[in-house]
């Protein structure tokens, strides 16, 4: 295999598109597109200027099935003819000598995502903003009214028993991936598991759901939803609280991602978001403080996980443009969801 490092395989890959894609002008280009810190994701170009996005696991050891790429084409290729927008897949490839680990392609979604405040100004005007937020949630909503068994969907997971079946899978990636003792996260681990609410009801859940895992349209409206990795059937408010996790409000303490763009003005807070989601769902929100502090747990343990592979190199020369400080973010995160069981306790 004649590999160029970092994830890429030019020559068997360039052979898997030309099987793919007839109008294809090689030699294709590939860029690292620097978003998410747990699968690779790559913009490939090819001499006409078409492009097309492929997803792979990160490099090295991969922990179980937290990089299934078979399990998140199935998703976004069921979801293809649904309310949901999702980039259509242009094909699967599950043997890893082509690239070294599976992976997948997408069709290219024009339009931009947004991370941070500097890239809100996309969309200037305060309305504009504010429609980005209540639409993201109509997208959420959208997610949770498809029914699984409908799309194909029905064995993605088991229905009954989310929170604690949550609990366990992400204690498990805990005592793989850490790399100290953390006290925080243990009892954050413990309160969540005295406090386990019931389980309502079982739709499709996204598992990452936030406004960079979105692409929008020009216009301002959600073009398409990505990163299915760590899609499931579960508690529609696992989704929600995790939202209000990332959807951090100029003032916060506790900010999961550096200078993210909900802290422009004109965004809704997340008191607005979540009450619109309880009025275009006509779900009970009741439970979501329990869903927050759950959602700074599991975020906790995904960034542990990412420091670990930071660590260990498994992201090649992406590594060395990291310096971000993952050690204090995963003990600043585990607070702030003890603090949010301290409001479920006190409610």
């Amino acid at each position: 295999m004649s590999a160029t490092g970092d994830g890429i395989s030019e020559g068997p890959l360039e052979d898997w598109f030309r099987g793919r894609i007839d109008s294809l002008e090689p030699p294709l280009d590939y860029e690292q597109i620097h978003g998410g810190l747990s699968n690779m994701t790559f913009l490939v170009t090819d001499q006409s200027g078409a492009r097309w996005v492929l997803r792979r696991p990160p490099l090295g050891k991969r922990l179980g099935s937290a990089h299934d790429m078979g399990r998140e084409v199935k998703v976004v290729s069921s979801l293809a003819d649904t309310p949901v927008p999702v980039p259509p897949v242009v094909g699967y490839c599950g043997d890893d000598e082509v690239n070294g680990a599976p992976f997948y392609v997408m069709e290219f979604v024009e339009g931009p995502v947004l991370r941070t405040a500097d890239q809100a100004e996309l969309f200037p005007a305060p309305e504009q903003r504010y429609r980005l937020g209540t639409g993201l949630v109509d997208t959420l909503a959208a997610i949770h009214s498809v029914d699984p068994d409908a799309v194909g969907l029905g064995d993605l997971g088991r229905r009954e028993g989310y929170v604690p079946r949550q609990l366990k899978r992400w204690n498990g990636q805990w005592e793989k991936s850490k790399t100290r003792e953390l006290e925080t996260v243990e009892e954050l681990h413990g309160r969540l598991t005295a406090a386990i609410p019931d389980q309502r009801e079982t739709t499709i859940v996204h598992g990452d759901y936030r406004l960079d895992n979105v692409i929008y349209s020009p216009a301002g409206e959600v073009a398409a939803v990505v990163d299915w990795e760590l899609c499931t059937l579960g508690d529609p408010m696992a989704d929600l609280g995790l939202l209000m996790v990332y959807w951090v409000e100029a003032g916060d303490e506790v900010v999961p991602l550096f200078n993210p763009a909900t802290v422009a003005p004109g965004f809704p807070g997340r008191a607005e978001l979540a009450a619109h989601y309880a009025e275009v769902s006509g779900r009970d929100i009741s439970d979501l403080d329990y869903f927050v502090a759950l959602g700074y747990w599991k975020l906790a343990i995904i960034v542990e996980g990412v420091l670990d592979r930071f660590q260990k190199g498994q992201y090649g020369k992406a590594a060395e443009t990291g310096g971000r400080d993952f050690a204090r973010t995963v003990e600043t995160l585990a607070r702030a969801g003890l603090d949010a069981t301290d409001r479920i306790q006190s409610s």
